[in-house]
């Protein structure tokens, strides 16, 4: 005598998941992440997750609630400062993983400092490079003057890279031999020189000026530290 089973009203063949606040929100920050901040609505959301508007709401309070939560995510993905290393590394690979985080995420650039109730992820951020700081010898002043210095580096950056007409990856050679080929010989010496000597060398890509530009950034801290 066999015995039957019953699922969950959620596993029963052809029954959607059951929906969850993670769920929500991966599929928010996808969507953003596709189409932009600007075509992400309420209703668009529960269009991509197949529910009714409603139904985010057991999820999120309102749209305001859901953007804190996706910049939250993001934060998450940007790793801490490391303790056992000396503050320039430390800072250095958290400044090259929250500029990869951003370029992943463009529409979160602008989000960032923004958030009047920062999450978990976002808070835990923010202490541990300022911790980070501070156990280099930073004074707390300090400290909050490199934590500024450092981010509008690493989000002006990425504004001016994925604001390019070019992959900067690669592509910036041919953008830079057009514009060359449109204007007079001689017109502009020292764009010209740079173009030639420098983008059109072989192997130049725009992301590399990151790595350089956050060097000069990280030494110019040293003045900051305490004697």
């Amino acid at each position: 005598m066999t015995t039957k089973t019953h699922k969950p009203d959620d596993l029963e063949a052809g029954a959607r998941p059951r929906l969850t606040r993670e769920h929500v929100l991966e599929r928010a920050v996808a969507l953003a992440d596709r189409n932009g901040l600007q075509k992400l609505t309420m209703r668009a959301l529960a269009k991509e997750l197949g529910v009714e508007a409603m139904s985010l709401y057991h999820h999120v309070a309102n749209k305001d609630a859901l953007l804190d939560a996706m910049v939250d995510r993001v934060f998450a993905e940007i790793a801490l400062p490391a303790q056992d290393v000396a503050w320039k590394d430390a800072l250095r690979a958290r400044a090259v993983s929250a500029r990869e985080a951003l370029v992943r995420h463009p529409w979160a650039l602008g989000l960032m400092e923004s958030r009047g109730a920062p999450g978990p992820a976002n808070l835990r951020h923010h202490d541990a490079v300022l911790g980070c700081l501070r156990a280099g010898g930073f004074s707390v002043a300090a400290a909050a003057h490199a934590y500024s210095l450092l981010d509008s580096y690493i989000y002006g950056f990425v504004l001016q890279e994925l604001s390019l007409p070019f992959d900067a990856s690669g592509g910036a050679a041919s953008v830079a031999a057009d514009v060359l080929a449109l204007i007079p010989s001689g017109a502009y010496p020292h764009l010209e020189e740079v173009a030639r000597d420098h983008v059109l060398k072989p192997g130049y890509r725009y992301a590399d000026e990151f790595g350089i530009g956050l060097e000069l950034v990280l030494d110019a801290l040293e003045t900051l530290r305490a004697p």
